[in-house]
């Protein structure tokens, strides 16, 4: 209900005003006008079908519901920012037209007595504060509508392409004062936000696995929300992580919506499937004699289920000589590792806001929103996440596996 509330009444809101500019505006009062005002709350009910089923239904109906609905949710977000933006043309195009004074009518006088006539007044404007011409009105309404139907539904179009598309590689160096020179170029793919579900299955993990396989790496970095449902509906989606190669492992730490979906189900079956859980614990990574510490923690979302974050126990074991790398899902943790002196911390969760202008939003509640930053001193890496959630559409951040190869400074 809460989750509903969050975002059913922005989106009632929103399609309360594309009612108005998509069918009042541009409709006569009539059948037109009241297909129109059925279509927007059918969708209005496909857009919270959607959004229910990807979390209370089974996943074929959940599949079926969530297509229609989230592309709808995407299409809703693009069509009121411009027809928000197109508000300041639609007021100057509909002002109130001056009417034109007409030239004097000349009589030619009859004697010198009879004044020559002066200007004719002025028409009087239509009262109520209408336009001069109602027509003029309409057709502007339609054409403005007409105008951000096709720019929202091309960058809906392009966005699912995006998120529909395989992931981005990325290649970031960084370098950490305290590596040892055996370990300069070592090769960590970094993924997050894979969200298996209702719209990505076993294909999906494929084309990850695959992507990371790839770029040979020498450990692999899972760094939460894998998942949107449970190990029963989606067990054999995640069953591809099994053939991920690396010589020295694969890493994962739990982020949201592990928690929403099962947690300790889901940590048992990676275990399974080769990748181990790093839960508020550190071990040390070795090659040629020397050494550094990995740790992770559980995300900020387990507090609520008992099975919050602890970053003092994870670094407990840590040897201050050595660095130690952190696997955190949210940026925001990044504020309490810089203080316990962690090296790097390598992060995902904000989908590098997805949709575009959802990354300037993002800023007030992560650090960092996409790339590589520092939070007080200590380099922090986001990844954009490998999936999507909610609506299959990425705007202005791409997918990414990210390839991050140590480098002693």
């Amino acid at each position: 209900m809460i989750f509903l509330l969050l975002l059913g009444v922005p989106c009632g809101l929103a399609h309360l005003y594309l009612w108005k500019r998509l069918v009042r505006d541009t409709t006569r009062s009539g059948r037109g006008r009241t297909l129109g005002t059925v279509a927007v709350v059918v969708m209005f009910l496909v857009l919270l079908g959607g959004l229910v089923g990807s979390r209370a239904l089974g996943p074929d109906v959940a599949a079926v519901l969530a297509w229609p609905g989230y592309l709808w949710l995407a299409m809703v977000l693009y069509l009121t920012l411009l027809l928000l933006v197109l508000e300041v043309p639609r007021a100057v195009l509909n002002r109130r037209l001056r009417p034109v004074r007409t030239p004097a009518e000349v009589t030619v006088p009859a004697g010198p007595e009879e004044p020559v006539a002066d200007d004719v007044a002025p028409a009087p404007e239509p009262a109520g504060g209408e336009p001069a011409d109602p027509g003029r009105r309409l057709f502007i309404a339609r054409s403005l509508a007409v105008a951000g139907g096709v720019v929202a539904t091309g960058v809906v179009g392009y966005g699912v392409t995006q998120a529909m598309g395989g992931p981005v590689v990325k290649r970031v160096p960084i370098a950490l004062g305290k590596l040892a020179p055996a370990f300069d170029g070592f090769r960590i793919a970094v993924v997050s936000d894979i969200h298996l579900g209702p719209l990505l299955g076993r294909s999906h993990t494929e084309r990850v696995v695959n992507t990371i396989n790839g770029l040979r790496p020498d450990l692999v970095a899972i760094v939460g929300d894998l998942v949107d449902g449970t190990v029963e509906e989606l067990g054999e989606a995640a069953a591809p992580l099994r053939d991920l190669v690396s010589p020295h492992g694969s890493f994962f730490v739990t982020g949201n919506h592990e928690h929403f979906s099962g947690a300790q189900p889901w940590l048992a079956e990676l275990t399974r499937l080769g990748v181990h859980p790093l839960r508020n614990e550190l071990l040390a990574v070795t090659r040629g004699g020397a050494a550094f510490d990995l740790a992770g923690v559980n995300d900020v979302t387990g507090r609520s289920y008992g099975d919050g974050p602890d970053m003092e126990k994870a670094l407990e074991r840590h040897d201050t000589s050595t660095p130690v790398v952190l696997l955190a899902h949210q940026p925001v943790q990044a504020v309490q590792a810089a203080k316990l002196g962690v090296d790097l911390q390598l992060s995902g969760h904000t989908h590098g806001g997805q949709m575009w202008p959802f990354n300037y939003a993002v800023t007030l509640q992560q650090p960092v929103v996409s790339g590589l930053a520092e939070v007080d001193g200590m380099p922090v890496y986001v990844s954009n996440g490998a999936g999507f959630w909610g609506p299959p559409v990425r705007v202005g951040a791409p997918p990414d596996v990210t390839l991050v190869e140590l480098r002693t400074a």
